[in-house]
């Protein structure tokens, strides 16, 4: 079953470059619209299986969150790309930027055997509800050609460009408590 797990989890990283190519070069909304979705729901999928049959690996639980990052990634720079937006530019540099760091985080308390301050948190779920929303509303409006759905997007990815910045500053707090000396 662990296997079968991980493969769903690596799905979503191999429709990350099939989503980008064809937003940025097939300009195929509707498939990437589909593949998007589908990804989306693998990422509830493998960690839903992995509870109910006690099956979570430690490859699942690293690769995981890579898997999601990869998607958000891939999918943000190809909507920057084609809609030639310095706003969404700016959000998506702000999202991989607190990626970057809060892997970095990860890292360190993997090292000094913290794991607990970076957990995911019920915060970081919807962070990651969030961009999948406002990304699924940008290509349902390049697909539908809504200028009005691309607004809504805009604003929900603020939102969870926000949701994001809290959550990471949370992560450097819960690791700043632990790797600060006591007084």
């Amino acid at each position: 079953m662990k296997n079968i797990i991980n493969i769903i989890t690596l799905s979503r990283i191999l429709c990350a470059p099939l989503i980008f190519i064809c937003i940025t070069e097939l300009e195929s909304f509707g498939v990437a619209f589909v593949l998007f979705i589908f990804a989306s729901i693998t990422d509830f999928l493998d960690g839903y299986l992995a509870r109910k049959f006690n099956a979570t690996s430690e490859l699942g639980r690293i690769l995981d969150p890579i898997a999601d990052k990869i998607l958000i990634a891939f999918t943000l720079i190809a909507l920057t790309l084609y809609l030639d937006s310095f706003y969404l530019g700016i959000m998506t540099a702000t999202i991989l930027a607190r990626e970057f760091w809060v892997s970095a985080l990860r890292e360190l308390n993997a090292i000094n055997k913290n794991l607990d301050a970076t957990k995911v948190t019920f915060i970081a779920k919807l962070k990651t509800t969030a961009q999948f929303i406002a990304i699924s509303g940008y290509v349902l409006a390049l697909y539908f050609n809504l200028a009005i759905l691309l607004f809504v997007s805009n604003f929900i990815l603020l939102v969870a460009v926000l949701v994001t910045l809290i959550t990471g500053i949370e992560y450097t707090i819960n690791t700043l408590k632990v790797t600060s000396p006591e007084d």
